[in-house]
């Protein structure tokens, strides 16, 4: 049931379709997951009951959905490497040429793209250098995590200690992506396109926007359903042979 005390990471990690309700009001459900639906609700000012019936016909319309967090920790790695890491490298020059090309045919008449631009370029970077620490440490030590307990072997040591150290560090940037994707938002108006945008202008707002859904699920899938797993995978192994 969901209440006002429900958690909006909660809400969205048992049904996607809820996502866009708490978008459509402005609500993070990634980065912001951790939050109550009554606390985010007063910070934006938004009717939380109304906000609640809306979510509850978005569950009754939408019965069939991905229970990604019923799925196995290391099935949901490679389902983020494969999906969200795979997105963000394949996407980013395609932006990044047209943001180029219709900055250089508009960027004196819509100054702002010039900002948008110089954004994207620190998100891209931010993002790119992020990814490859996940790929590199952390995702193969949640592997590892999740082998350990399907086959009682000894936990790997990890070179970092716990695992919620770097899982402080990745949230820690999301956050700090969460903020550029809500400054490239509102530079751009929400991606609506002036009236003499041409047609790369206004693909370039879709792939922007495009981008900006994804990089929301793709955060959450981490922030609120992959490293709550990891940090419990690593308490029942810790568990499991203290007490041997």
């Amino acid at each position: 049931m969901i209440q006002k005390e429900t958690k909006i990471g909660d809400v969205v990690s048992q049904n996607f379709h809820t996502a866009r309700v708490f978008e459509s009001y402005g609500l993070d459900f990634c980065c912001g997951g951790k939050k109550t639906i009554e606390n985010a609700c007063i910070e934006k000012g938004v009717d939380a009951e109304k906000l609640i019936d809306e979510l509850v016909n978005a569950n009754a319309s939408n019965p069939t959905q991905t229970h990604f967090e019923k799925w196995e920790a290391d099935f949901l790695v490679d389902y983020i490497i494969n999906n969200h890491h795979s997105y963000v490298n394949n996407s980013i020059s395609t932006i990044e040429h047209h943001l180029q090309k219709v900055v250089n045919a508009h960027g004196e008449r819509h100054p702002e793209l010039a900002n948008i631009s110089i954004v994207f370029n620190d998100l891209k970077d931010e993002l790119l250098e992020h990814m490859a620490k996940e790929e590199r440490m952390l995702f193969p030590y949640i592997k590892k995590l999740s082998f350990a307990k399907k086959n009682n072997i000894e936990i790997p040591a990890a070179p970092f200690g716990s695992v919620s150290n770097p899982l402080k560090v990745m949230e820690h940037e999301h956050d700090g992506a969460g903020i550029m994707l809500d400054t490239i938002n509102t530079l751009s108006d929400g991606y609506n396109p002036p009236n003499d945008a041409c047609g790369t202008y206004r693909v370039l707002y879709g792939e922007l926007k495009e981008f900006e859904a994804d990089l929301h699920i793709h955060i959450h899938l981490e922030n609120n359903i992959l490293f709550p797993k990891a940090i419990e995978l690593e308490k029942q192994m810790t568990r499991y042979y203290t007490t041997l």
